[in-house]
């Protein structure tokens, strides 16, 4: 899907972003915990990749943390766990049979946060405007058409088995907006939708934060909704500065904030005992591909060579390199979502295994170009030393790999274009469900990237389509994890590590979980 290849984009143009981006940040705009007005304040140190605050434009890390928090939506996840979409302002789904038809029933007695009751109308409003209006989570409901059966019931329907659907509506992308206040505003279900001024510097949200006020470069503050009709939340005013990572070190050590969210493996290692490190895997998993294009090169399409790459990486090395929290891929879907391959199918370097490949193959001492975004961080890990690694792994295998560091943009490009003989990169999960991971078989998104085209591989494509068309866990668990083992065997790449994410809090915050779609959910933030 087009939208794909532009979210790739987007991740990969926000990752820069997080590592590049830096305003200082250091002023005390705001007090520390418990500081000014009575109330308890959290102050967050991130780097913003921020752009709106209109839940149906915006699909940025930054904007996620504020939509969870000002917006609510259908469904949603209890904690850090997406392997089971929880009621939420549905208080009950079902998906039929055949996966087509998603209904919920809405829960009683919600409110917006002008205190006016949540309808079916406002779901259908809300949803349609994501759809029609065409910004960036728009693909999130491509097809699916929504319907009010009555008062407290709402449908979705899909042409084609949709059973990602319920994974997909926890996204604060799809937060429900008080239509009649949005439309005062000149929200509208098209493209000539104008609201989103407004929806920067005021809230038609039912969350249990509301928006204080809101700087796409500095500064973002939201104060608790006082008429919230669930748990209050701990904090009255939660801050979200925009910082680069080596202050917000020092912040988060002096007490000038209480969350740092974008320390890289190196930045973690040393903090006072004083200070809570939360260290756990990403949703962002790097991969090698090797183009399969005989046009591109006569090297990377032999499935010998192949072999040779994936014996040949020493996983555990690269582990190392990532630093504590990171974990070894065993496929591409990361270990968080449904369908994950278990860890003990991860495979391990076999230097004699990847020789004997090589020789098989018939390639005698190749050289290949190995291409990477060079000035491109995933989570406080550069993609330098994982390449230099990969490098001198190859090297004692009898493959030279020469190494194509380039600009983001340049590196981009030519991924996006199937040019690369071999690349480096990651991708990080549009919305937490394994569907999100078809866009590594042939004739797809990542598959063409890596020159893989439709018809390429009978059998993966035949499995991909059975994972695709699979309806409950138990059967789409078993069809994702045959997918991913006949990609592991067959195909051209290379699943290596899930980076860190490094989460650091003052030991007054409780609460506190790193999640793949919203980074944390602030309402969920304890203080003692």
């Amino acid at each position: 899907m087009a939208t794909r290849s532009q979210k790739a984009a987007v991740l990969l143009a926000g990752a820069l972003t997080l590592a590049a981006c830096g305003s200082g940040g250091t002023s005390s705009q705001a007090p520390a915990d418990g500081g000014g007005g009575g109330g308890k304040t959290l102050v967050i140190d991130t780097s913003f990749d921020l752009k709106t605050a209109d839940p149906g434009r915006t699909y940025e890390p930054t904007g996620l943390i504020v939509g969870k928090a000002v917006y609510e939506t259908l469904l949603t996840f209890d904690g850090a766990d997406v392997t089971k979409p929880v009621p939420a302002l549905a208080e009950s789904y079902e998906l039929s049979e055949d996966g087509k038809t998603l209904t919920l029933k809405l829960k009683q007695g919600s409110t917006f946060a002008d205190g006016s009751p949540i309808t079916a109308d406002d779901v259908v409003f809300s949803l349609t405007r994501v759809r029609d209006m065409k910004g960036t989570p728009s693909f999130l409901l491509d097809g699916v058409e929504v319907a009010k059966t009555d008062e407290t019931t709402v449908t979705l329907t899909s042409k084609t088995a949709n059973p990602a659907l319920p994974y997909i509506l926890p996204n604060p992308a799809l937060g429900i907006l008080n239509s009649k206040l949005a439309k005062e505003h000149g929200a509208t279900t098209d493209a000539q939708d104008k609201a989103e001024q407004w929806l920067n510097s005021s809230s038609a949200g039912s969350g249990p934060y509301t928006i204080e006020s809101f700087n796409v470069s500095s500064q973002v503050t939201l104060k608790a909704n006082p008429k919230y009709y669930g748990t209050k939340p701990a904090y009255d005013k939660v801050v979200l500065r925009n910082v680069e990572a080596s202050t917000q070190k020092l912040n988060v050590q002096r007490g000038d904030s209480q969350i740092a969210l974008n320390l890289s493996g190196d930045q973690v290692n040393g903090m006072p005992s004083t200070l809570q490190v939360k260290k756990t895997a990403s949703a962002n998993v790097l991969f090698l591909l090797a183009n399969q294009d005989s046009s591109i090169s006569k090297i990377t399409p032999n499935p010998k060579f192949v072999e040779a790459v994936r014996k040949g990486v020493d996983y555990a090395g690269l582990l190392e390199l990532a630093g504590e929290g990171a974990t070894q891929a065993p496929g591409i879907i990361p270990s968080q979502l449904l369908g994950a391959l278990p860890p003990e199918q991860a495979p391990k370097r076999d230097v004699e295994g990847a020789k004997a490949a090589l020789a098989e193959s018939g390639l005698s001492n190749p050289t290949v170009k190995l291409e990477y975004p060079s000035e491109l961080t995933v989570n406080g890990l550069s993609f330098q030393p994982l390449a230099e690694r990969v490098q001198a792994n190859l090297k004692e295998v009898g493959i030279t790999v020469d190494l194509q560091p380039a600009p983001v943009t340049t590196a981009l490009d030519n991924y996006r274009n199937g040019k690369e003989e071999m690349g480096l990169w990651y991708w990080g999960p549009d919305y937490p469900d394994p569907s999100d991971y078809l866009a590594f078989l042939p004739g797809k998104t990542v598959g063409l990237r890596a020159g893989w085209k439709e018809g390429a591989a009978k059998e993966i494509e035949a499995a991909g389509v059975k994972a695709a068309e699979a309806v409950g866990d138990d059967a789409r668990k078993s069809a994702y994890a045959e997918m991913q083992n006949q990609l592991n065997a067959a195909g051209p790449f290379v699943p290596l590590i899930q980076a860190s994410q490094n989460i650091v809090s003052a030991a007054s915050v409780t609460g506190l979980e790193y999640h793949p779609v919203w980074t944390v959910d602030v309402a969920d933030l304890g203080a003692k």
